[in-house]
């Protein structure tokens, strides 16, 4: 079974031994002993069936378990062996006589009769009135229907005697500590810290007291005063480590900074030592069993501190700008970006309001050719929340990251920003605001990046498709219908797939054999051709598919196996090139190329540019929207394939493996960091919220991750949660080292943003040569604004901005 599906269970049986102790404890109060009997059975059953369950998750890692075996399956643990010494005899007992009562209920008839008639005859206490005649006549009846009623719901007379009420509290306290365990894990998350353990203790406590005097208000039970001076304290205790300072660094088990202005740190999870072994359980390095450095309501850094300078070597972000020319035999190209509000009509006619670049959505493509510098001015019309560029996947030099707060100030109306960078990096990439990016990239702050390679452009269809949705349409560039095109037979076409979403998208290709060449940006090696399978792309991810369009049948792309995004009909007629037209004149940004010969200032004119590798977008001259309904779940005229079925193609073991890496699993890593994700209440600039989590915390108060230029770096990412986490890493590609534990036997994997599943682990690594302050966090934006993202600084970079992210 999955790791996620263990998780749910355990989920599961957690809710169910809560219910069934506590329904355990209800019963027995309500006399119902048979009833209680049952349920006790079925929470020992269930309590162990957890125990197990845990056990088995145990062994995908410490993460997924630790709260379980520090906290929540001891305190279940304790409730059972309680409830079993306290309670079970009691219930043994009372469910025996119900059962007595059962076979001679007459027997019990005809002794309350008895009773009952001669206490109508005369037998009654000094100054009872005397019963009338027809009493003795109505007791023999009434007492019959009580007694079957109770014994036919396994209640008896007498049966609250025999169920003590400390038996029916220890049934209850029970049910609290079994409701700890599902409780700890939703709202508190991973870890579990002292200050968690000991609220969590005190509030079992606290409960069992209180419904001991409930139960039995007259009685005093020794030791009663003791028990509730040392819960109010220990409360008091556990609440205030709850707010104790974080760390501010996170070493990863590398060197701390120790100049003036840098806080010294500890590997960022100080922690009290679990007493034994571990077995076969891995535990990651840095994380104890019971963390106590920094509460999870704790500050973290302030805005400002990121500084990580080392003695003699401080430079500021700012200065780490891109160069002011392009690679020898380069071109200068520039573009032009205003951000501003829009209404845009989709392929259907259907408008929308629309945060735009120039007007478009998406905005227009920028291309380049390696050794190109790549130089854009953002300007700001009317955007009021501010905007930035972030250029994905990209290897930009820090101060052109374009994230408010750390390389730059947020563009405010009127303002304007220019980056400047090489493009040295070949492939599929895009770019989108990073200022209140969830929002922003949502309404349509965002863009393709393509930068080809030297030489002549390749024949065929090279085809941009970003995919986004707006107000829950399913759009490929600026088509909310199916794109038609018609190719001539034996065209090379290159689709280039975008996912501008919070969420993964399922591609399939129908009708085509065809091969997956890249995949964020990076080239795979030798990949195979592949066939009626689908393709999971990661929010922020992007595939490159390559194929050869044979004469016959259309090739059809799909989306999330229900939208019919483009179909490509074979047709001897159409140009024998297939060459993609570029964007139409008002999808285009203003563009100057300065190459070595001269000057030569170009206004766009949609044909993009052929030195670029004559990249094309879906709304060109040969490409026309079909006026139907498919692909938003209607009929039309062009069909969506039945793809539900196809297999998922696993990345890891696609393609051939390529020659030395330059580190694997096994190199020695000079930092190691681990990063937990989950969901539970924390602290988020100052706002208490029900978080996504990084080890517990929220942003600003996850430690900051440091590294030293040239460091090895290992980062292993794990997902305790219910949700998928795409993570991403600004400023590096990282190599995959592992899923699950188990290294890719295909082509080495180079990715920017990788998708973390529910109960998943991966291993990558990367070297850390491009200095900087560089944001750390899972791609779908909610989840960042929400508190899952950190920085990752390099010693001797510092930022002049506030340092709080605004976006």
């Amino acid at each position: 079974m999955s790791v996620e599906g263990l998780m749910a269970l355990d989920l599961l049986a957690g809710v169910l031994a809560a219910v069934a102790w506590l329904g355990a404890g209800a019963a027995a109060a309500a006399r119902h002993v048979r009833v209680a009997a049952g349920l006790f059975v079925l929470a020992v059953l269930a309590s162990l069936a957890r125990g197990g369950l845990v056990l088995a998750l145990a062994g995908a890692g410490w993460w997924f378990v630790q709260e379980k075996l520090t906290l929540t399956l001891p305190l279940l643990a304790a409730g059972t062996a309680a409830a079993a010494v306290l309670a079970a005899p009691s219930l043994a007992r009372a469910a025996l006589g119900a059962g007595q009562s059962r076979l001679g209920v007459s027997e019990a008839v005809q002794v309350e009769s008895t009773a009952t008639a001669a206490h109508a005859t005369g037998a009654r206490a000094v100054g009872e009135p005397t019963a009338g005649p027809g009493a003795a006549a109505e007791a023999g009846p009434a007492a019959e229907t009580r007694a079957a009623t109770e014994a036919g719901r396994g209640a008896v007379p007498g049966a609250a005697a025999l169920v003590r009420p400390w038996a029916v509290t220890a049934l209850f306290g029970a049910g609290y500590a079994a409701t700890a365990g599902p409780v700890v894990t939703l709202l508190m998350g991973y870890p579990a810290t002292w200050s968690t353990a000991m609220i969590t203790v005190v509030l079992v406590a606290a409960a069992v007291l209180t419904t001991q005097r409930l139960l039995a208000p007259g009685t005093r039970v020794r030791g009663t005063r003791a028990a509730v001076a040392a819960t109010v304290v220990a409360g008091l205790i556990g609440g205030g480590l709850a707010f104790l300072p974080a760390d501010d660094v996170d070493t990863g088990r590398g060197p701390a900074a120790t100049s003036a202005g840098t806080m010294p740190a500890s590997n960022g999870h100080g922690a009290m030592p679990m007493p034994g072994g571990h077995g076969a359980m891995p535990m990651p390095a840095g994380h104890a069993a019971m963390p106590v450095a920094g509460g999870r309501f704790g500050a973290g850094h302030p805005a400002g501190a990121h500084t990580a300078g080392t003695a003699g070597y401080d430079r500021p972000v700012t200065a780490l700008r891109g160069p002011a020319a392009p690679a020898p035999g380069g071109t200068v190209r520039r573009y032009e970006l205003t951000a501003r509000t829009a209404t845009v009509t989709l392929s259907s006619g259907r408008k929308v309001a629309a945060w735009t670049f120039n007007g478009t959505v998406p905005g227009p493509p920028i291309t380049a050719t390696e050794g190109d510098l790549v130089e854009v001015r953002l300007r700001n019309a009317d955007i009021s929340a501010g905007v930035t560029l972030h250029w994905h996947g990209y290897d930009v030099p820090a101060g052109e990251d374009g994230v408010p707060g750390l390389t730059q100030d947020s563009v405010r109306p009127g303002q304007e920003f220019v980056y400047r960078f090489r493009a040295l990096q070949v492939g599929t990439y895009w770019y989108h605001t990073h200022e209140v990016s969830d929002k922003g990239v949502k309404m349509g702050l965002y863009g393709a990046l393509v930068v080809t390679r030297c030489g002549p452009a390749p024949p065929g269809a090279d085809l941009p498709l970003p995919v986004h949705t707006f107000a829950g349409r399913t759009v490929l560039g600026d088509h909310d219908r199916p794109i038609e095109r018609r190719v001539a037979p034996g065209t090379a076409v290159r689709l280039r797939l975008v996912n501008t979403d919070n969420t993964p998208h399922r591609f399939t290709l129908a009708g085509a054999r065809y091969r997956v060449v890249a995949v964020d940006g990076s080239d795979l090696h030798a990949p195979g051709e592949v066939d009626r399978v689908g393709l999971r792309l990661p929010a922020g991810g992007r595939y490159d598919l390559a194929f050869t369009l044979a004469a016959g049948a259309p090739v059809t792309l799909a989306v999330d196996d229900r939208v019919a995004g483009l179909r490509l009909t074979p047709d001897p007629t159409a140009p024998a090139s297939g060459a993609a037209p570029g964007s139409s004149p008002e999808n285009d940004g203003t563009r100057t190329d300065t190459g070595e010969g001269g000057a030569d200032a170009t206004t766009g004119t949609g044909r993009g540019n052929a030195d670029a590798g004559d990249v094309g977008t879906t709304n060109g001259a040969n490409a026309q929207a079909v006026d139907d309904e498919a692909g938003q779940g209607g009929q039309g005229a062009v069909a969506v394939p039945d793809t539900q079925g196809w297999p998922e193609l696993d990345l890891t073991r696609y393609g051939t493996p390529a020659g030395p890496l330059p580190y694997n699993g096994s190199s020695r890593f000079d930092r190691d960091f681990t990063m937990v994700l989950d969901q539970g209440l924390a602290v988020s600039e100052g706002r208490p919220l029900y978080a996504h989590t990084v080890n517990g915390r929220a942003f600003p108060s996850v430690p900051t991750q440091q590294v030293r230029d040239g460091d090895l770096v290992r980062m292993t990412v794990v997902n305790r949660g219910r949700e998928t986490h795409p993570w991403h890493l600004h400023g590096h590609r990282v190599l995959v080292l592992a899923r699950d534990g188990r290294a890719p036997t295909g082509t080495p994997l180079w990715l920017d943003t990788f998708d973390v599943r529910p109960g998943e682990v991966w291993q990558v690594a990367f070297r850390a040569s491009n200095p900087g302050v560089w944001m750390n966090h899972c791609h779908n934006l909610s989840h960042a604004d929400q508190g899952m993202m950190l920085m990752l600084d390099y010693e001797g970079v510092t930022t002049p901005f506030h340092g709080a992210h605004g976006g």
